[in-house]
């Protein structure tokens, strides 16, 4: 019997049915339709294209700009049994070589790549090569100027469709404006006949709420009180989710942190805290978020403000998604508005500063002009900055409009394991082994553990193991791995845990950096566009906070959501008898004896429970109730008349 989406489906995911709009999306693509995909965050974007992938002949090149992602993928294809390749920024080119060379012959299904490898010559002449049966485009909001995250790179995406342009296009993201989907699709030169589907940007599940407040970490307190089950709170600078972790952790409430100075074992450790419910806050940067699956998230609450709707409605989204009542709460202070302005104007700094940093790196490296094409180095920040004498949050923007420009690729968190290869085959390697009999048991060892794969492509080590098996000590290990490496038996990396630097382009003279001057101000100009628009959402206080979102993606809709704090307000304008009585059997109940929410939920029973969180919540902002010291209600004396 020929397989199936559904067979294929439950073949490797073992699942029986298919998300809201994947089968449409496979479909489109299997009837070799030029597609682009808008799914929201957690809405299974990955299976619309390794689904039909699985039902074609040929590989599928992936192109992403997220290595941590792209390694996740893969290696979830790989658990599953399907061969998956990543090629990124940071591996050698000999590596990268062996690999193609792999793609080409059939080794692998299918082939992720950064959107930085696009612009090699040694790539593109390899995918000429290759049987391509589909390009699918991750993050696909990146080619467009228009989008919050544009990559230049990715314009190269059209050389590919020049190359094979037979080859069917699947383009996925979670945000899109009107403006930047029809960007995405003219850049991709999507063909006559192409469809897009895109599944409704609302969230029916989920309460928008914003809070204004001087005494942010009291009201994050009350709303991990009311709110109960897992959540992640989002702050701006790294040094602050340590600081308000350990402030939650002092008021009894767990919390793990993550951000990308952390090294990938501290990062790895403390996601896998959250993950498996040891720990009930992540108190994290937006690094992170990107491939978590966590259905059961309750709460995400922003302590800043973001710098536009795209990326708050994906953070944000990452709460409810199995379908369950969550909340998105943003906290924020009059004075952080003058915050993020100045946020927004400090990160597009002039081109006259991009420069001076740009030569700041060569000097750095001792690059010369048109040298380290496609060349990664390792890269501290602070050092950097003392060498230079200059302030890191101005160096560290410069970094990334340096690479928004596709001049380099700034990697704050890059990890990669050790990992080994053999360059000679088995008979030379055999021959090797007897006519140096010191390594013999060292490739014994090798083979036992890794198997035959070693010969093909690299595999990923780990040199305490090894050690162990072998009885020696890990400097001794690795001292016979370099030396084999010298020998060029084979090829050896070891492990690389830090921020790192990737020429894209050969250096260049800094005095002609190929910068587009007027894209610079076209983008410096979208995103005070794009901060104004926060900021409105954030300040509105009269229309459906839902609705504000849906017509910022091009979608209308009259119908208010009912969930957010703007539709509850005026649900508690227009059952003022209602309200007055939640009010009065609060006073009630709580003049009895102190309670917590849950309980004069229990006692109230009320016919609308957001309204009694709302009247609740009133209560507390005004001085009539107060939260003892174990999270109980209570009177505090001042109990204001109500007409």
């Amino acid at each position: 019997m020929p397989e199936t989406p559904q067979s294929i489906l439950f073949k490797y995911w073992k699942h029986l049915q298919f998300r809201p709009l994947q089968e449409e999306i496979i479909n489109s693509v299997l009837q070799r339709h030029d597609t682009l995909a808008l799914l929201p965050t957690g809405g299974g974007k990955s299976v619309c294209f390794q689904v039909p992938a699985l039902l074609m002949e040929g590989i599928c090149i992936v192109v992403s700009p997220l290595i941590a992602l792209m390694k996740d993928q893969v290696e979830n294809l790989r658990k599953r049994g399907i061969p998956a390749v990543a090629i990124h920024s940071g591996m050698d080119r000999s590596e990268i070589d062996r690999l193609l060379d792999n793609c080409i012959h059939g080794h692998f299904k299918f082939l992720y790549v950064s959107p930085e490898r696009l612009q090699s010559g040694l790539f593109i002449a390899r995918v000429r090569q290759m049987k391509v049966a589909l390009l699918a485009v991750d993050e696909a909001h990146c080619i467009s100027q228009w989008g919050y995250d544009f990559r230049p790179p990715y314009l190269q995406l059209a050389d590919l469709r020049d190359i094979h342009p037979e080859t069917t296009v699947i383009a996925l993201t979670a945000t899109a404006t009107p403006r930047v989907k029809e960007d995405i699709i003219d850049k991709l030169k999507f063909r006559t006949g192409c469809e897009v589907h895109q599944r409704t940007f609302a969230r029916d599940n989920i309460s928008f709420v914003v809070r204004e407040t001087e005494r942010k970490e009291k009201k994050l307190l009350e709303i991990l009180r009311k709110v109960k089950g897992c959540a992640i709170v989002y702050v701006r600078s790294r040094k602050k989710t340590v600081d308000l972790a350990e402030w939650l952790l002092q008021h009894q409430i767990s919390a793990a942190v993550y951000h990308a100075g952390l090294k990938h074992h501290e990062r790895a450790e403390q996601q896998e805290a959250w993950l498996m419910g040891q720990r009930r806050v992540m108190v994290a940067t937006n690094a992170f978020g990107m491939g978590i699956d966590k259905g059961d998230v309750r709460l995400v609450v922003h302590m800043d403000l973001p710098e536009n709707l795209e990326s708050y409605y994906q953070e944000a989204g990452r709460a409810g998604r199995d379908g369950k009542r969550s909340y998105a709460v943003i906290l924020y202070h009059k004075s952080d508005v003058l915050s993020l302005q100045a946020k927004v104007n400090q990160n597009h700094p002039d081109i006259e500063y991009l420069k001076h940093i740009y030569q700041c790196l060569a000097n750095y490296y001792q690059l010369a002009v048109g040298s380290a094409e496609g060349e990664s180095f390792i890269f501290d920040l602070h050092d950097f900055c003392d060498r230079f004498n200059m302030q890191l949050s101005e160096v560290y923007v410069a970094l990334k409009k340096l690479e928004e420009e596709g001049l380099i690729q700034f990697n704050e968190s890059y990890y990669s394991p050790s990992r080994l290869m053999f360059l000679a085959d088995r008979s030379a390697l055999y021959e090797f082994q007897v006519a140096h009999e010191r390594f013999d048991p060292l490739i014994k060892m090798l083979l036992r553990l890794y198997g035959a794969q070693l010969f093909t492509e690299f595999i990923p080590i780990s040199e305490l193991q090894l050690a162990k098996g072998m009885t020696i000590t890990e400097p001794e290990l690795k001292q016979q791995l370099n030396h084999l490496t010298n020998l060029q038996v084979l090829n050896y990396f070891p492990v690389a845990d830090g921020p790192q630097v990737t020429f894209i382009m050969s250096r260049q003279d800094a005095a002609y950096l190929p910068v587009n001057r007027q894209r610079l101000a076209e983008r410096k100009q979208l995103a005070l566009d794009n901060m104004n628009a926060m900021i409105t959402y954030t300040e509105e206080q009269h229309r459906c906070r839902m609705q504000i979102i849906l017509d910022y993606f091009g979608e209308q809709s009259w119908q208010m959501c009912g969930l957010c704090d703007v539709c509850i307000s005026q649900r508690k304008k227009d059952n003022a008898t209602e309200s007055r009585e939640l009010h009065e059997e609060i006073i009630r109940f709580l003049s009895v004896r102190p309670m917590t929410s849950e309980e004069l939920e229990e006692h109230i029973n009320p016919k609308d429970l957001e309204l009694l969180i709302e009247v609740i919540r009133e209560l507390v902002d005004e001085g009539t109730l107060e939260y003892d010291d174990v999270w109980n209600l209570r009177l505090t004396g001042r109990i204001p008349s109500r007409s």
